[in-house]
């Protein structure tokens, strides 16, 4: 719904962006009093629709004006733009009939733009019409032209989101830990907020760590999505006999996603885009010493915020509604590179969404709450120290997330989800992660 209300705000002789309605969620209808003074055009809403990734299918129209005629058509012209509508269809007679040229009349009925370049006209096909008293046609210079549009598409396409790390995103109708192959609005944004609260163990160590994840998203064009996330990391840790804790910037990583495919579909899209990652090495790499924490050095390198050095992410992501049952899925290979003699293995991920939308009003957007069911597969690779591979240091995992959405405005939405182990073959010198309890919230711009 924001995307298609920002989209049409954008036309010069439109409202501001909160007097633009939607009126029928289901069937896609919504409707807007354009700026008094400016002429409007029917073309330019359907191509402004377009490139926001819409269809215009039809829009109704009611014309306060002033009734003229010339050698063979009907015309009313609205006094305040001096625009002009030709009166055309087979019945324009019959509901002209006890009007006069120079009566002012209002009247409604389907919109269009015909012809091109200076032979541009809109066209206004009679539904109904009558007569408007002195006073209300003096009102209607400050109000002339109230439109109605119906759109092929559903406005439950707010799309999308990122992945952040770590096992893991989110916009009304897109899920939260698995890869979304939809957008943000076309020509504005997204930021996204989130903390996680994990919980790990590997043997006596116990740790628990609280990420901040911060993402800005932009999308320049209907196809591209620009992103960029920074990831903040306390981390704390306990063997029962010492004890410690730190805090640093994670890697920040910058995304790129091309969104080639989509078709729309009740309640969502069904669509599908590439993502390209690079992780950048900016994050804290200064780990615990033996000292200070008696383990392994491979083991104390995960205490802090990053998982390696340079690292590109390819991620493959398709979604798929059907009424309210949205299912999608995503795969991501991670190749990562040593930074200060540590990295994690090369990863492959395999993630699945599954969501059921529970609407406040069938009719009106507004107030959907997501039932949402996540899975993850992640298999890690032999990780290195200082040039050489790490035994026990490969793993296999599984994990479930059930989580909520809730669309409180059109461009606010807040969310939960919480992540557990199903399957956890890991290997002795390898954190194992307990749980992941994940907060967060979306605003859109």
């Amino acid at each position: 719904m924001y995307n298609i209300q920002k989209a049409v705000s954008r036309l010069e002789f439109a409202p501001k962006l909160k007097e633009i309605q939607v009126t029928d969620f289901q069937k896609g209808l919504g409707n807007f009093t354009p700026q008094p003074g400016k002429p409007v055009s029917f073309s330019a809403l359907k191509a402004t629709l377009k490139k926001a990734g819409y269809t215009l299918d039809a829009a109704d129209i009611t014309v306060f004006g002033t009734l003229s005629k010339d050698e063979d058509n009907w015309f009313v012209t609205v006094k305040e733009s001096g625009q002009h509508f030709s009166l055309e269809g087979p019945n324009v007679g019959q509901r002209l009939i006890g009007l006069k040229v120079g009566d002012p009349v209002e009247l409604s009925g389907e919109w269009k733009t015909e012809g091109s370049g200076s032979a541009t006209r809109e066209v206004l096909i009679p539904t109904t019409s009558k007569k408007a008293a002195t006073g209300q046609a003096l009102h209607a210079d400050f109000t002339p032209i109230f439109a109605m549009a119906s759109f092929t598409e559903p406005l439950i396409s707010l799309s999308t989101g990122t992945t952040p790390r770590p096992l893991a995103g989110a916009m009304a109708a897109a899920p939260i830990r698995v890869t979304s192959p939809g957008l943000t609005v076309y020509k504005g944004g997204a930021v996204t907020p989130r903390l996680y609260f994990i919980k790990q163990h590997l043997g006596s160590l116990e740790v628990d760590r609280q990420l901040l994840d911060v993402s800005v998203s932009y999308t320049p064009s209907p196809r591209l999505q620009l992103e960029i996330e920074a990831p903040f990391l306390r981390t704390a840790y306990d063997n029962g006999q010492t004890s410690g804790s730190g805090f640093g910037l994670g890697n920040i990583t910058t995304w790129g996603k091309y969104r080639f495919f989509r078709k729309v579909k009740t309640y969502g899209d069904r669509q599908a885009a590439f993502r390209i990652g690079l992780e950048l090495p900016t994050g804290k790499s200064l780990a615990p010493t033996q000292a200070q924490i008696n383990a392994p050095a491979f083991v104390r390198q995960q205490l802090t915020p990053i998982s390696g050095g340079l690292s590109p992410h390819f991620d493959l992501a398709f979604s798929q509604a059907g009424g309210r049952l949205i299912f999608g899925g995503n795969a991501e290979a991670v190749f990562r590179t040593e930074r200060d003699g540590f990295r994690m293995g090369h990863e492959q991920r395999l993630n699945t969404d599954l969501e059921y939308v529970l609407p406040k009003d069938p009719h009106k957007p507004g107030g959907e709450i997501f039932l949402i069911l996540e899975t993850t597969f992640v298999h890690r690779a032999t990780g290195r120290l200082d040039g050489l591979e790490v035994a026990g240091s490969r793993s296999t995992e599984y994990y479930l997330a059930p989580g909520l959405q809730y669309a409180a405005h059109a461009r606010f939405v807040v969310e939960g989800s919480y992540q557990f182990p199903i399957v956890r073959n890991t290997g002795p010198v390898v954190l194992r992660n307990d749980r992941n309890l994940l907060l967060g919230v979306k605003l859109l711009f």
